[in-house]
């Protein structure tokens, strides 16, 4: 085993920045088997990508993403690009004997992601570690609740509640990006944060979505064409080109688990004051936990064992050395932050690729998940009639 993990980042926007971001601290707080380094970014403006690798670190930029794989030097391909692409390039990789990091969705549909999947499955056999990059699973309060739920400490579980509510698509005037061309992203907020909450939910119960029942939404049917200067939530200039919206601005579904739970759900990106709530709570036959990521260190536990006076919902602050990952951070009751998330994803990945401990979410994973998506599409465009999850009790 090499002491260094010499990293590939794929992709030099928001999420790029996160990961590098990650990648550069996860050895400053965490004693890890493996170092990763910064060797090579790669993005399609050669200007604006020698700019990202001087601000995030890299020792090195290029626009051919296919170059940065094939070189011998580098270990770790990390892909945090548009969903269109995720299946090239962490095949690319894969076949190159490379480890991967994948970003959420893992693909835009399931043959895809079924095909990452298997060539995922025969890497791992050769040594080589993928995983995709569901980062809420490293919130402390959630690893939290799904300690609790594995040690049956809520017992039967029987109701499963989701909301991701995000509001920057609320107003009209909002500008075109690539997230509402179902060409590139596969779905919208279905895909982009809906995914999340089935993931989380299928990760905290252990257990599997087997059908669905839904309704997608677009409420506004163009968008103005993107300004240069124009950032994301904000407004095009006046008079500019629309271009047609292409995916859901806004999905609900009701959900079956393997085991008998009932699970709603709802994810949209036009829910007015809310910035990013991602919210989830399960109801057990002894118990309750609830989570706001809004409140991101805090858990919410109910002991339906507790005395008749003393009931109620008790809050968690998931801070202390015992709770996961808090203990490599700062001393009890100094909260920790979303990009903390990435960082312990990225520890995660790195003590997997040294075989301590298992790989989680795998592409596997990842593409139950995209089951789960396609499935709600297939309810939605047949009037909301129940469909069966394919392959989901496998």
């Amino acid at each position: 085993m090499t002491t260094t993990m010499r990293i590939a980042l794929i992709g030099t926007g928001f999420m790029g920045r996160m990961h590098a971001h990650a990648w550069r601290t996860a050895p400053r707080f965490f004693e890890l088997p493996v170092t990763p380094v910064l060797s090579v970014i790669a993005g399609r403006d050669a200007d604006r990508t020698a700019a990202a690798a001087a601000r995030l670190g890299f020792a090195e930029s290029t626009t051919d993403w296919r170059r940065a794989i094939e070189r011998d030097d580098i270990d770790v391909v990390d892909i945090c690009t548009p969903g269109d692409t995720h299946a090239e390039i962490a095949l690319a990789a894969l076949a190159a004997g490379k480890h991967v990091m994948c970003e959420k969705p893992l693909a835009n549909d399931v043959a895809t992601a079924d095909r990452m999947a298997a060539a995922a499955d025969d890497a791992l056999a050769r040594g080589a570690v993928s995983m995709c990059g569901f980062s809420y699973r490293r919130t402390p309060a959630l690893a939290l609740a799904r300690r609790l739920l594995a040690e049956g400490a809520l017992g039967e579980i029987r109701h499963v509640r989701a909301q991701y509510l995000q509001d920057w698509l609320s107003d009209a005037e909002a500008p075109f990006t690539w997230r509402l061309d179902r060409t590139r992203a596969g779905t919208g907020t279905l895909g982009d944060i809906g995914a999340h909450s089935i993931d989380t939910a299928q990760w905290l119960t252990g257990d599997a979505i087997v059908g669905v029942s839904a309704v997608l939404r677009t409420f506004v049917g163009s968008r103005p064409v993107l300004d240069e200067q124009v950032g994301l939530g904000g407004r095009a200039r006046q008079g500019a080109p629309r271009e047609r919206v292409t995916v859901d601005d806004a999905a609900a579904f009701t959900a079956g688990f393997a085991g008998g739970a009932l699970g709603v759900f709802e994810a949209t990106r036009m829910a007015t004051g809310h910035r990013n709530s991602n919210r989830i709570e399960i109801n057990g036959e002894r118990g309750s936990v609830a989570f706001d990521f809004r409140a991101m260190n805090e858990l919410e536990f109910y002991d339906a064992a507790d005395p008749a006076g003393r009931q109620g919902f008790r809050r968690i602050q998931a801070n202390e050395p015992e709770h996961p990952y808090a203990g490599a951070w700062w001393p009890p009751g100094h909260g920790l932050g979303y990009e903390h998330l990435f960082t312990h994803q990225a520890v995660d990945f790195l003590r997997a690729i040294a075989g301590d401990g298992d790989v989680a979410p795998t592409f596997r994973d990842a593409a139950r998940v995209q089951r789960v998506l396609a499935a709600v599409e297939q309810s939605a465009a047949r009037d909301s009639v129940y469909v069966r999850v394919d392959g989901a009790a496998s």
